[in-house]
C-alpha cells in the first residue's frame, strides 16, 4: 500500500495519508451531499450541501482515526511500539512493530478500536442528535448520520474474520483456549476467507442484478481486499512452518576452502586469484593441522607484508582462531539461522556438524533458496546471483521480520545466545 504522506505525530505515532484516501474522501463527500440534498429544503444553496457533505466525510475519517488511535494507545500500553497510522481508501490501519506476546493482550488491542467506535455511536445517536436538533435540523442530520456510520464501522469491524478486528479477537480467543497462536490464525483466516467470498458474491449480485452500483462495488472491493489479506496470511503461515521445520544442514552450501597450516602465504594468494568472474573467491579459508581444524585466514597478511616475504611466511603465523567465525549447528532450525545471520557482520555463518566439525556455510541466498524450494517457488538464476552479490534476501523477502513476529508471538523461543564450535 505504501506509507503515504506524514501529516503529524500523535503521542509519537506518525499519522499518514495515502493518496487513495483523497479518492474515497471525494466519494463520501458526494454521497453525503446527496443525502443532505434529499433531506433538506429545495432552496438550500448547493455550496451548503456540498460543504456539509465534505464536513461529514472529514468527520467520518476523524472517527476512523480515533478508532485506530484506540488500537494504538492500547498497544503502547501493552509494550508494543506503533510505527504509524495510515488513512487509505478502505479506512485506516495501524502498523505495529510486533504482535502482542499473550492472547489477552492481543484481544485488548483488537477490541479497543470497535469499542471507541461504539462509544462514539452511542454518544452521537443519543445525546448528540437531541442537542443538535435544538440548534438546526441540518446539524442534527449530520450528527445522526455520523453516529450511524460509527455504529456501522464498529459492527463491520467486529465480523469474525481476518484482517478485521473481529478476526483478531477470534484469533486471540482460539489462542487462549488452545494455547496455540497458529491455530488461532488458521481459524480466523478461514472465517475471513469465507466472509470475503460472501462479500464478493453479494456485491456482484447487487452490482449486476439489482442496480446497487456503489454498494455492490464497495462490497466487491472489500471482499477482494479481504481475500488478498487471507492469502497473505496463509502464505505467512506456510513460511513460518518452513522456517520451523527445515534445519540448517538442508540449506547449507560449502563456500569455503581448506589449507594446511604449514603452507605459505603465496598459496593463499594463489587461492584468492583462482576465483573467476563467474565464481567469487571462497568466503573463508579454513586452516588444518594434521587433520584438525585450527583456524582461518583473512587477506590482511597479504596486504600488510611485501610480496617477497610471502614464500617465507606460513599460514600458522597469521591464522585466527576458528571460534571467532560466526557459526551455527547443522541441526538448528532455519528461523534461528535468520537471527544469527542478522547478527553476523559478513552475513555468513560457518556450519558445524554434530561432531563439532565444519561441514558447510550458510548465507542469506542459501537460506532463501531452501525456503523457496520447499514452498514450490523457483527463482531465475540471475535473481539469485544479484542477491548474492549484494548479500541480501532475494526479492526483498522480509525473513527477519517474519522471525521477529514468530518470537514475539511465542511461536518459537528466542535462543539465549549463539555459540561457536571449534
Amino acid at each position: 500500500m505504501g506509507e503515504g504522506w506524514e501529516l503529524m505525530k500523535i503521542r509519537g505515532i506518525p499519522l499518514r495519508v495515502h493518496p487513495s484516501w483523497f479518492v474515497i474522501l471525494l466519494l463520501f463527500t458526494w454521497i453525503s451531499q446527496n443525502q443532505v440534498s434529499a433531506t433538506a429544503e429545495s432552496s438550500l444553496p448547493a455550496w451548503i450541501s456540498w460543504g456539509l457533505g465534505l464536513i461529514t466525510a472529514l468527520l467520518l475519517f476523524l472517527s476512523v482515526l480515533l478508532h485506530e488511535l484506540g488500537h494504538s494507545l492500547v498497544a503502547l500500553r501493552e509494550g508494543v511500539k506503533v510505527r504509524s497510522i495510515t488513512l487509505f481508501f478502505l479506512g485506516g490501519v495501524a502498523s505495529v512493530e510486533r504482535e502482542c506476546s499473550t492472547p489477552m493482550a492481543s484481544l485488548r488491542v483488537a477490541a479497543a478500536g470497535p469499542l471507541v467506535s461504539l462509544v462514539l455511536a452511542v454518544a452521537l445517536l443519543t445525546g448528540g442528535v437531541y442537542a443538535a436538533d435544538h440548534v438546526n435540523p441540518l446539524l442534527a442530520n449530520l450528527v445522526g448520520q455520523l453516529g450511524g456510520l460509527n455504529l456501522l464501522l464498529a459492527l463491520f469491524n467486529l465480523l469474525p474474520g481476518l484482517p478485521l478486528d473481529g478476526g483478531l479477537i477470534l484469533k486471540a480467543l482460539v489462542w487462549q483456549w488452545t494455547g496455540s497462536q497458529r491455530k488461532g490464525v488458521q481459524v480466523a483466516t478461514a472465517t475471513g476467507r469465507a466472509l470475503s467470498l460472501s462479500a464478493m458474491v453479494l456485491g456482484g449480485w447487487l452490482l449486476f442484478f439489482k442496480g446497487g452500483g456503489i454498494g455492490g462495488l464497495w462490497l466487491l472491493m472489500l471482499g477482494w481486499f479481504g481475500l488478498g489479506a487471507s492469502r497473505s496470511q496463509t502464505q505467512l503461515l506456510a513460511l513460518q512452518k518452513v522456517l520451523r521445520e527445515l534445519n540448517v544442514g538442508l540449506a547449507a552450501g560449502r563456500n569455503f576452502r581448506v589449507l594446511e597450516d604449514d603452507q605459505s602465504l603465496r598459496r593463499l594468494s594463489q587461492l584468492r586469484l583462482s576465483g573467476s568472474e563467474e565464481h567469487s573467491p571462497p568466503a573463508w579459508v579454513l586452516v588444518c593441522r594434521s587433520g584438525r581444524w585450527v583456524g582461518y585466514m583473512t587477506d590482511q597478511p597479504l596486504k600488510e607484508l611485501p610480496v617477497q616475504q610471502w614464500d617465507r611466511q606460513c599460514l600458522a603465523d597469521h591464522m585466527k582462531p576458528i571460534s571467532e567465525l560466526p557459526s551455527i549447528g547443522e541441526k538448528a532450525p532455519l528461523w534461528q539461522a535468520v537471527l544469527a545471520l542478522e547478527q553476523a557482520e559478513e552475513g555468513r555463518l560457518l556450519v558445524f556438524n554434530v561432531a563439532g566439525l565444519p561441514c558447510g556455510t550458510l548465507d542469506r541466498i542459501d537460506l532463501s533458496e531452501a525456503v523457496l524450494k520447499r514452498l514450490g517457488v523457483r527463482l531465475p538464476a540471475q535473481f539469485l546471483e544479484a542477491a548474492r552479490r549484494q548479500n541480501t534476501y532475494p526479492l526483498g523477502m522480509a525473513l527477519p521480520k517474519v522471525v521477529e513476529s514468530m518470537v514475539s508471538g511465542g511461536l518459537v523461543e528466542q535462543p539465549e545466545a549463539s555459540s561457536s564450535t571449534s
